[in-house]
């Protein structure tokens, strides 16, 4: 694929020098420039079979320019790359027609590998030529910059340009809901209603009723018509939260409107079409639930066409200070009274665990501006609140399942906080041998107690050979005659 020219824009030469070098040993022409005119002038004439642009340029916003470029050369597959790490940004490069957005910094072995695409499907003529999308730009919708929040909003970039149904999977508190109105706000529905069900927040005997409607008559208690959210969706999107949670029998009556694209309302013979994007969510396993027998395995494959797998707070902890500027703002909007997070404060709020993800966060950010009269919030404060918002032990171990990732997350959360208790210090050297050495003789203790105190049991258990067993509980003092029976 060696000859085709490369027209690189971006006015920091040393990004130009590096994208240049590379392009050249993998075998391109390359053209640059330093903004939108020489942009223009270079596209507008005929040269280059693609375009790689940052969106900021001295002169103007690539944004601004790309709909006269892509009106002009429909053909010219275009890159964007940009610093402005936001879900806005992939949105407007999808809008805009580009075949792919890059954020900075970049990988160069990936910048290479779009670039590559980019001119295959150029080759085959598959580039799709849709005008250019002027709606004006909202308040951003998402909030993050981390490197684990990028590939999300791609996919939800490429996602707003299909009517395709979508699962989102996360943790409570992660943003599902955000994303399914993200995707509905800026997708091709956006014109239509966007409608949400809580799978889990519905009596059983009313899922049928709450999604297809009634007739009046159909039961007791329907005194009148009415319409479920598969009606009230028409043209637009269904958002079905805690699929998870959804009734065996409500699955199979979903799948039906899913298989033939039309229901009739509980106690109505009259089938009605089903216009509606659906999006789901659930914070479950469902392929567990599948293995189980709880929830249908064809539905999942009918509702999984695209899946969005959002992070835990813990997995994006550098989008915190970002976070809480946004609910400061917020809340000051509210009525709250405007406060400052110290970095320190930022930096407590970055050494817990989160397990209740963004949601945990906001109500923490809230109830600070809301009881406390500093108008500047310190490391104390967050630290006397994070305190009060932690699950007790027992709950924190507690799981869904009781399995081994809430040990381990309930240690991680321990770590953190033994580590903040000594500020900029370090805890004393030998940290790794003690820690092994506090979880290592409860393990012990409680294999022999379920063993009755039988050595070779409790290490056949333990998977060790009973002398090693013997020199651990020497070495633990594990009295035989205190363990609990």
């Amino acid at each position: 694929m060696a000859g085709e020219t490369i027209l690189v824009i971006d006015d920091d030469a040393a990004v130009r020098t590096v994208l240049t070098r590379a392009l050249m040993r993998a075998g391109y022409d390359v053209r640059t420039g330093a903004n939108a005119a020489a942009m223009w002038e270079m596209a507008a004439g005929g040269e280059g079979d693609v375009l790689i642009t940052d969106v900021v340029l001295p002169d103007a916003e690539a944004f601004e320019v790309l709909p006269r470029i892509r009106k002009r050369r429909p053909e010219l597959p275009v890159i964007i790359m940009s610093a402005r790490n936001t879900v806005m940004t992939a949105i407007r490069a999808a809008e805009r027609g580009a075949f792919e957005y890059v954020p900075k910094p970049f990988d160069l072995a990936e910048m290479l590998d779009v670039v590559r695409r980019a001119i295959e499907q150029r080759q085959r003529g598959l580039l799709e030529r849709e005008g250019a999308n002027e709606a004006e730009e909202e308040r951003l919708p998402l909030i993050g910059r981390s490197r684990a929040m990028q590939e999300i909003y791609r996919v939800i970039a490429r996602l707003t340009q299909t009517d395709l149904s979508v699962m989102i999977l996360g943790e409570s508190g992660t943003g599902k809901e955000l994303v399914a109105r993200v995707l509905h706000d800026y997708g091709k529905r956006r014109h239509g209603p966007f409608v949400a069900i809580n799978m889990a927040a519905i009596p059983r005997e009313l899922i049928e009723s709450e999604l297809f409607g009634h007739e009046k008559g159909a039961f007791t208690g329907a005194v009148a018509r009415h319409a479920g959210c598969f009606e009230r969706a028409r043209g637009g999107t269904l958002f079905l939260d805690e699929i998870g949670d959804m009734p065996m029998e409500a699955q199979t009556r979903l799948l039906r409107v899913l298989q033939e694209g039309e229901f009739t309302t509980v106690g109505g013979t009259r089938p009605i079409k089903a216009d509606v994007r659906i999006i789901a969510a659930t914070h479950r396993d469902l392929k567990k639930l599948i293995a189980a027998g709880q929830f249908r395995e064809d539905l999942f494959y009918r509702l999984n066409v695209a899946t969005v797998r959002l992070p835990p707070l813990r997995e994006r902890l550098e989008d915190i200070p970002d976070l809480v500027a946004h609910f400061v703002e917020e809340a000051t909007n509210e009525g709250l009274p405007r406060k400052h997070f110290t970095p320190a404060a930022i930096d407590r709020l970055k050494h817990y665990r989160w397990p209740g993800n963004v949601r945990e966060l906001e109500n923490i950010v809230r109830r600070i501006l809301a009881i406390h009269a500093e108008e500047e919030i310190g490391p104390e404060i967050v630290a006397a609140e994070l305190e009060d918002f932690a699950p007790p032990q027992s709950e924190a171990l507690a799981g869904e399942e009781g399995d081994l990732s809430q040990l381990s997350a309930f240690a991680e959360r321990w770590l953190q906080a033994h580590f903040a208790r000594h500020g900029d210090d370090l805890p004393p050297p030998g940290l790794y041998q003690r820690v092994l050495r506090e979880v290592e003789r409860p393990l012990i203790a409680a294999a022999l107690a379920a063993t009755g105190g039988n050595q070779v049991k409790a290490a056949q258990l333990l998977g060790i050979n009973r002398n090693t067993l013997r020199a651990h509980m020497k070495a633990l003092n594990i009295d035989m005659m205190k363990l609990p029976r």
